[in-house]
Formats: structure tokens, sequence, C-alpha cells
């Protein structure tokens, strides 16, 4: 098997990719489209490629096998945030369908490398239904929670809970926030990241609590991000393995709460690619494979 993710915390084996070379292309590229992108800032172009590079050599270090998506005419700086135009289960992907209309083109051109590399592609969200990957979080092998806001509808979930119905026997969903509104970032993933079976970092202020309480039901201790570390991304972490986590440098409250439960903590600067899209570690990633 060189596919199949069943939880966000197992290891770390296959990863896609989408570097600023190929999303972002130039610094005029980049100019044309941030403020219509809803981007706190312009990135800069060298300090970004230098960014990502920095954040690949920390990945590499855990993860045997990494892909990069090309460059595609369809897509835009967004697309460097590869995790929301492909949900990745236990048994293959399923291809979203953006709710930001400006990224309407990159489930289709992540399909492109999929099936270059063999894997099972179990549809796509179509017509009405919206859904991006970062509202999804998959728990185990039968169990996934999905987000519905303004970047995921229920038509879209309907139709993800359709296509995994020979395998996911609960499928959660959570209702989210109105935050900034329609115009904001606001992900299932904006308030948890599982960083083990038992442990998860989240920001409690913004989840429904029947959600939360679910959460402690099945067992999971909770790491709650501070307010002031909640802008900064704090509650976005990315599991290389069972409590071996990627963090965004600058949040030292949540590391030392992470660090607290054991982790092990690999920090990396993203002023360029995280911060001015509003992006962490998670959204920087696909993982294709876990063990």
């Amino acid at each position: 098997m060189r596919h199949g993710c069943p939880s966000e915390v197992g290891k770390l084996e296959r990863l896609l990719l989408k570097h600023p070379r190929q999303a972002y292309v130039d610094q005029d590229s980049i100019h044309r489209q941030w403020k219509k992108l809803g981007y706190t800032g312009s990135p800069d172009w060298t300090e970004a490629v230098k960014e990502y590079d920095d954040f690949c050599g920390l990945l590499k270090k855990h993860v045997p096998e990494i892909l990069f998506l090309p460059e595609n005419r369809t897509t835009g700086l967004d697309s460097i945030y590869i995790r929301d135009p492909v949900v990745m289960t236990v048994r293959g992907a399923v291809l979203g369908n953006m709710g930001k209309p400006a990224r309407s083109g990159e489930p289709e051109a992540a399909a492109c490398i999929l099936t270059e590399e063999g894997l099972p592609v179990l549809g796509s969200i179509s017509g009405e239904g919206r859904l991006e990957g970062g509202d999804v979080v998959v728990f185990d092998e039968t169990t996934i929670a999905v987000g519905q806001g303004y970047r995921t509808n229920r038509e879209g979930i309907n139709q993800l809970r359709m296509l995994t119905s020979g395998f996911i026997e609960e499928f959660v969903i959570v209702p989210l926030p109105h935050w900034d509104g329609p115009s904001g970032v606001l992900h299932l993933m904006s308030l948890i990241s599982p960083v083990d079976d038992d442990l998860a970092v989240v920001y409690s202020r913004l989840m429904p609590v029947p959600f939360r309480q679910w959460l402690i039901r099945r067992g999971m201790k909770l790491i709650e991000v501070p307010d002031e570390e909640y802008p900064t991304m704090a509650c976005n972490v990315l599991a290389v393995a069972p409590r071996k986590c990627v963090v965004l440098a600058g949040n030292p409250r949540t590391r030392r709460m992470l660090e607290d439960e054991g982790a092990e903590i690999f920090e990396y600067k993203g002023d360029e690619i995280s911060h001015k899209g509003a992006g962490g570690p998670t959204c920087l990633t696909r993982p294709l494979l876990r063990r």
C-alpha cells in the first residue's frame, strides 16, 4: 500500500506539497493576486522560497517520500495550501470542490499527480456541493469529523458521506461559527489538530460544545491554545508521527504545553508562506500515506 491515512497522527510516510516556485511563480504574480485573495500582506518571493526550502528540509528528516505538484495555470497563490483540494481516507482520495471560488482549479490540478502515482480516487464533490480538506479530520479508519461552514456545505458533506459509506461508520458533522465571515479562513482544522490518538491541540472558545464533549468521550486530552496565540496559528500543528509535531515558530506557551505532554517539537519560520495567507503546517501539506 502506498496510500491511505487512517488518522491524522500516524507515522507520515508519503506527502504531497506544492512549492512557492510553482504556486507563487514570481513576484509579479504575487502582486497581481494577494489583495484579491485576502492575504494580510504581499509575500516576498525570495523570503517565501527560503522559508519553504527550510520547511521542506525539516520535513525530509521525517518523511521518506515527498511529491511536488507542478505549476498549473488554473491555480494561484492559495495552491500552496495543498491540504484543501484533496481529502485522503484510508482507501483513497476524494477530490474537493472549493468553497473559495478563486481556488476552483485546484482539485483537478491535484488529480493529475494522484493519477500518475497510481493513487485511487474514490470520487469528486460536484454540483452545488462544497468541500475543502481543511474541514475534514480523520480520527481512525472508521471515524471522521467534517466542519460545516463557509468553505464546506451540507451538500458537499452528504456527497463525502456517500463516497465513504462502505468503510466510515461514524461521521461527525461539526457546525462552524461565523467568526470573520465568508471572506475569512475558518476550517475545522483551525480549531483542532490531533497530535496523538489521545491528545489534540484545540481552541475551545470557537468549538461547538457537542463536538468538544465528543472528543472528551473518546478519551482525548485537550491542549488549550491561549487567546494571544490563536491568531498566530498555534492551533495548526502537523503530526509527522505521534507526538512529533511541526509547528509555526512564535507560540511559546503552546509549545511548552505540548512538551509537557511529551511531544517533540520542530519549528519553522512562516512569515511569508503561512502568516500572510493564513495557512499553517497542516494547510501546507497533504499526507498521502500514514502508518
